[in-house]
């Protein structure tokens, strides 16, 4: 009877430690298995080291707040740059936008990590912040499509503290204040995805959304996205005197330590298989003093590291991610386009007021929700159903657009979140009903992304085979998960241009990028089903 309140209150355990784990814009949080005996559950709760955690949350806000706050207005930026030839080619420019930085990313973040290893975490950190404030400031002065284009390329290059960060939680953390400190990661993750979307979509273009607030100053005139760039740096800068003045180094070297190795749960453990190891198997030795927690630069090689069931699990995540990545850069771009080529004709202020709606689920979604989904159907159930999920939202947004057109007949050209010129009862219910389709269209996207996407973390999160390889391990996961923020936006820019150019019958109309993405859901579900 005792072993299984023991393992019930494990499986309790895994299931909250898969919510913290979740994250939404691909930022995938390592899950760290609770260490040490049952007794450790009730000792009391070691004090947070708030001067490493500002540092952290500071990181973590900077990251989406500045990757989101450029999606409401993205499309008219590019369109206002003139390089493109035509309307219906501004897609594909923006869609170079969003690649740029992923590409940059994937050419060096495992070599961030890898570096943390052997300088510090506290010199990445530093660097990754003060490139990301460069790169954004001057990203809201661009005047041309070129240095909008370097800018996101620069922040890329340097933006290796999203591995580094996985790997200073594990080591500022014990097994009393673990797990409140690692959900501090995915909220402000969350917290910025929101609040990025919302200022960018508010603050865009001042001086046309706000003329009696902000006509008369040239600067918001000359740069119209300044204001939500420099918005959104603010939350650099912060981590960045953080960082300088409070943030001491965790990684401790000394030069005659033996380099001790602490097995992890492989990922081809379900999360039952995790809910019954013993909790009084220490996963130190038992003669292990604190000094065995010193990190040393890892020996293994990576073809060591890539397993089977490392590759299986990597490439169902692969095309779900793909498929995840190619609807969020699709739906500014989408919501933008007029509705004669397929789109929704949104202004920047409606797209970030969609994203922002949507996004303030996710919070309850995924500290409430989906830990009693994972508790009684498995991670692994509940990953699959998320797929499986995700296809009603892919399926249904394209086909808003046709009600969007319909609308705007209907309003003579009245924009929706604008009050029509017409007004009765059908347009009344029209006008209803496209945003209440719409907001309830991404809540079932954003349901389908948490199910999903934190259970696939709560599988690979624990690929590292000993504690010295969590450098490495974060930074390959990263690497991974970035290439399909490479190959996402390029797929995204190219078919939506080439699709609303031709005049071709459905599904190769405004809805082939759609289908294409659904079709990647179905390859990565039917995959997952030969997971162990």
């Amino acid at each position: 009877m005792a072993s299984t309140d023991t393992a019930e209150h494990c499986r309790r355990d895994t299931a909250e430690a898969a919510a913290i784990a979740g994250t939404l814009e691909g930022e995938e949080e390592a899950v760290v298995i609770r260490e040490g005996s049952a007794d450790t559950a009730v000792a009391k709760e070691t004090p947070l080291p708030w001067d490493k955690l500002l540092v952290i949350i500071s990181v973590r806000l900077a990251e989406p707040i500045n990757h989101s706050i450029i999606l409401p207005f993205v499309y008219k930026m590019v369109e206002g740059f003139g390089v493109a030839k035509s309307p219906k080619d501004v897609a594909f420019y923006a869609s170079l936008l969003f690649t740029s930085f992923s590409f940059c990313q994937s050419l060096t973040i495992m070599h961030w990590g890898r570096l943390s290893d052997r300088i510090g975490r506290r010199p990445v950190l530093l660097i990754g912040l003060t490139g990301n404030l460069i790169a954004y400031i001057t990203f809201g002065f661009a005047k041309s499509f070129w240095v909008a284009l370097a800018a996101r390329s620069f922040a890329g290059l340097l933006a290796g503290n999203v591995a580094v960060i996985k790997t200073i939680i594990s080591e500022i953390s014990d097994d009393s204040n673990r797990a409140r400190m690692m959900a501090f990661l995915p909220l402000m993750w969350n917290i910025g995805t929101v609040v990025g979307a919302a200022v960018g979509g508010i603050f865009a273009d001042p001086v046309h959304q706000y003329p009696s607030v902000f006509g008369d100053i040239q600067l918001f005139r000359n740069y119209p996205y300044l204001l939500p760039c420099a918005m959104g740096c603010s939350t650099t800068l912060f981590g960045l005197v953080m960082g300088t003045f409070k943030f001491k180094e965790t990684l401790v070297r000394k030069k005659k330590q033996k380099n001790i190795s602490i097995p992890l749960p492989t990922a081809s453990r379900s999360a039952s298989t995790l809910a019954s190891t013993d909790e009084n198997a220490p996963l130190l030795a038992a003669d292990a003093d604190a000094e065995a927690q010193v990190v040393q630069p890892s020996h293994s090689s990576i073809r060591d590291l890539l397993t089977p069931t490392v590759v299986r699990v990597m490439t169902t995540n692969f095309f779900m991610c793909l498929s995840v990545s190619m609807a969020d850069q699709i739906y500014p771009i989408f919501a933008a386009t007029s509705t004669a080529d397929g789109g929704l004709g949104f202004e920047s202020r409606n797209i970030g007021f969609s994203l922002a709606i949507s996004g303030l689920s996710i919070f309850y979604l995924q500290l409430v929700v989906y830990p009693r989904l994972e508790r009684k159907y498995g991670a692994l159930f509940c990953y699959q159903r998320g797929q499986l999920l995700i296809t009603i939202p892919f399926a249904g947004l394209s086909l808003l657009s046709i009600l969007a057109a319909h609308l705007e007949k209907l309003t003579h050209g009245a924009k929706p979140l604008q009050l029509p010129n017409v007004w009765n009862m059908n347009t009344t219910l029209e006008y209803l009903g496209l945003w209440v389709l719409l907001i309830a269209l991404l809540l079932t996207q954003m349901v389908a992304k948490v199910m999903a996407l934190t259970s696939i973390n709560l599988i690979t999160a624990n690929l590292a085979p000993s504690r010295t390889e969590l450098g490495f391990m974060n930074g390959m996961q990263q690497m991974a998960m970035t290439s399909t923020r490479i190959i996402g936006p390029l797929i995204t820019g190219l078919v939506w241009t080439w699709s609303i150019k031709h005049s071709l019958p459905f599904p190769f109309d405004s809805h082939f990028v759609w289908t294409i993405a659904t079709a990647f859901t179905l390859t990565s579900y039917f995959m997952s089903r030969s997971i162990p």
